[in-house]
């Protein structure tokens, strides 16, 4: 949601990898299309298999790069669909070395995009044609894969501030390629996007945090629980109390701090709505009108 926040804020100037004339490679072995984890779609298919793929994963994320201008509209779409590829993997693997091996992959193709010999797989293909057509920064797309790297280890974040980093180096690194993408070139958008990625990562580890519970997993700032004297194990039980409310009270604050009044948003103002309960059902529903708010929104320039 925050790549249409700031399609016309502006852009990080940065250096720009070239990329040779060529094509990806088609020898693509057995061997390393399991390691990613990922099915071959029919000949020409990689802009519905990437789009696919977000709508399924990141349906926010879908909706927005609907908003973005059509010239841009697939590179977007393999941008996150770049993201999600890498971001389930931590919870689609039982062993580390299979997710390391997984994040290797996608180390290497990348390596092969600039060198202009990407694997043939549908995400690597059309990552290739967008940093082609808009000359991306290599660094960003390895700033998210060492993040997401680390993050395999399962452990909770130590302080808000680690959360933080996480989310600037996989969230915002996102948005800085999407503000590339888009020819958006202001140190001011750079600025915005750092605090808006930043943002996002704290909703969506918020967001996640029932999800993570189901699978006996806590992931919130350790710091924060110990201050308001919160276990794991109270998140893992569900429980309500205000003790547990004041947590994501906290956490939630720190999101505002980043920003006020972009899509995120409405997260915030719901879970604020249930005083903080992390558990409310509510929290967990699809808002059915998120399409026609978005569009609004773009309508009037607002986010």
């Amino acid at each position: 949601m925050a790549g249409a926040a700031i399609a016309r804020s502006g852009q990080r100037l940065a250096g720009v990898a070239g990329v040779r004339r060529g094509g990806p490679r088609t020898g693509f072995v057995g061997g390393r299309a399991a390691a990613a984890g990922w099915n071959r779609p029919e000949p020409g298919g990689e802009v519905q298999y990437c789009a696919e793929l977000v709508r399924k994963r990141d349906y926010e994320g879908f909706l927005c790069s609907l908003l973005l201008p059509a010239e841009s509209r697939t590179s977007a779409f393999a941008l996150r669909a770049f993201n999600v590829e890498l971001a389930q993997i931590k919870d689609s693997i039982s062993q580390k070395t299979t997710g390391l091996m997984r994040m290797q992959f996608w180390r290497d193709t990348v390596e092969g995009i600039y060198c202009d010999n990407p694997p043939h797989q549908p995400i690597a293909t059309e990552l290739w044609r967008a940093v082609k057509r808009h000359n991306l920064t290599k660094m960003w797309f390895m700033k998210i894969i060492d993040e997401r790297e680390k993050n395999l280890d399962d452990k909770a974040y130590r302080n808000i501030q680690e959360l933080e980093k996480y989310a600037e180096n996989t969230q915002s690194a996102l948005l800085y390629l999407t503000l590339e993408m888009l020819g958006v070139r202001d140190v001011h958008a750079d600025h915005a996007a750092s605090h808006i990625g930043k943002a996002q990562g704290i909703v969506t580890c918020l967001r996640a945090t029932p999800y993570h519970c189901t699978r006996q997993k806590v992931f919130l700032p350790m710091d924060i629980c110990m201050l308001h004297g919160v276990s794991q194990e109270d998140f893992i039980r569900g429980k309500q109390e205000k003790n547990v409310r004041d947590v994501i009270y906290d956490i939630a604050s720190q999101a505002h701090i980043h920003l006020e009044h972009v899509a995120l948003d409405d997260y915030l103002c719901n879970v604020r709505k249930v005083d903080f309960n992390i558990f409310h059902p509510s929290l967990q529903r699809k808002s059915t009108l998120l399409p026609l708010h978005l569009y609004i929104r773009s309508w009037k320039k607002i986010y």
